[in-house]
């Protein structure tokens, strides 16, 4: 619906101002005449360019979305009706798609729709694991506790990936910064020592001839690296994009020696926090590890639950499966098992989440004491290696002179 600027006069005389949504002009004249307003003037709120440009009002970031759960939680769990909730959630919201989502998903509602099918018009920002436990909160009128689970699980799950990212950052930084300086001194200051060399005269130190004959290479021909470089990339994404392609990539990446262990690590602890979620909220076990499959973010771990889920519809227990895959270690096997034994599979997987969220830490702090010195040594190596080569020359011509 659109938005009406509005000014009017109380019966006090007090002059007063503000916006509404509304149907149209005549509806936000009634509404303000019952409230007591006179001398009024209203007039449509003019669209922002963003809404004639679709493109420039950006995504629905990771973050906004977990404080809108947690508010939409609190205030659901105080008694607030869930119009008014939805209402002041988008006005209170300052990224404008975001605000007009809510708004779109409160007027869903007032027109007759369940929250759960008015947020699945949305699956960029509302998936498919956020739908659901909705749906399993409405049906069994605990929304208030869903929204609380969900809130907690959407916090720690951004926690979890903030963690991989740190980890990945760092040593990607130092790579990225290596190959500029490097490029740096092959075009700009290797030139300068060339120069210098020729004007001296005689042979060049073995060391000396290989990075003066480097530079030498990247100036003539900068733009073919650039254009091999650039078609790597692509070729990778690209292959990427492909069945065969993402199978060959993602195995690749669980069996790494120094990555593939922490891979693994957060996979468990995903594994165990959604499962946990989704069937202490309700959801039947078959549709949680659906669901969890496609939230995975790797295809092999998703085949295996994949493989997991028809092996319980078919009769078989939740451990058996998953001790055949190389993903879940015995420990979290055996728990999976001794919570299925007790009936209490949502609170053991809980506490797996917990155990492996700690493990997350400690393998991140871990791998990224590993991996400074090493970055360091290959940086120092790299840069120092190519300026004693261009000093070999000096130092020789000074012992001549001696």
């Amino acid at each position: 619906m659109p938005v009406f600027l509005w000014e009017g006069t109380t019966k006090k005389g007090e002059a007063k101002k503000g916006e509404m949504e509304a149907a149209d002009e005549l509806a936000v004249r009634a509404l303000l005449r019952r409230q007591g307003f006179k001398s009024m003037e209203v007039r449509q709120k003019p669209k922002d360019l963003e809404e004639y440009l679709p493109f420039l009002q950006g995504g629905v970031k990771e973050k906004e979305v977990v404080v809108f759960c947690r508010i939409f939680a609190t205030m659901i769990s105080a008694g607030l009706p869930l119009i008014q909730c939805l209402g002041l959630l988008a006005d209170q919201e300052q990224n404008k798609a975001f605000s007009k989502i809510i708004r779109t998903v409160k007027e869903d509602i007032e027109g007759g729709t369940s929250l759960t099918d008015a947020l699945k018009k949305h699956p960029k920002v509302f998936d498919d694991l956020f739908t659901n436990l909705i749906a399993a909160g409405e049906a069994g009128g605990i929304l208030d506790l869903v929204l609380g689970r969900l809130s907690t699980y959407l916090e720690k799950a951004m926690k979890l990936k903030a963690q991989v990212k740190s980890a990945m950052t760092y040593p990607i930084a130092v790579l990225v910064i290596s190959i500029a300086v490097v490029t740096l001194l092959l075009l700009k200051v290797i030139p300068v020592f060339q120069k210098m060399f020729e004007g001296m005269g005689g042979e060049l130190p073995g060391p000396t001839a290989m990075v003066v004959a480097m530079s030498e290479f990247v100036q003539s021909y900068w733009w073919i690296i650039f254009g091999i470089l650039a078609a790597v990339i692509v070729g990778v994404i690209q292959f990427y994009k492909t069945d065969k392609g993402r199978w060959m990539m993602d195995s690749a990446m669980l069996k790494a020696p120094i990555f593939g262990p922490v891979l693994k690590k957060v996979a468990v602890a995903r594994f165990s926090r959604t499962l946990s979620t989704m069937m202490s909220s309700g959801v039947p076990i078959l549709e949680g590890l659906n669901i969890v499959s496609k939230t995975a973010g790797n295809v092999v771990i998703e085949a295996a639950l994949i493989k997991t889920r028809q092996s319980i519809s078919e009769g078989q227990s939740i451990a058996e499966p998953l001790s055949q895959t190389d993903i879940f270690p015995p420990m979290v096997v055996q728990m999976i098992a001794v919570g299925e034994a007790t009936g209490a599979l949502d609170a053991m997987l809980n506490k797996i989440a917990d155990f492996y969220d700690e493990e997350v830490d400690a393998a991140v702090a871990g791998l990224t004491a590993l991996i400074e010195p090493i970055m360091m040594v290959f940086l120092g190596g790299v840069v120092g290696g190519m300026i004693i080569a261009m000093y070999l020359p000096i130092f020789k011509m000074a012992s001549v002179v001696g």
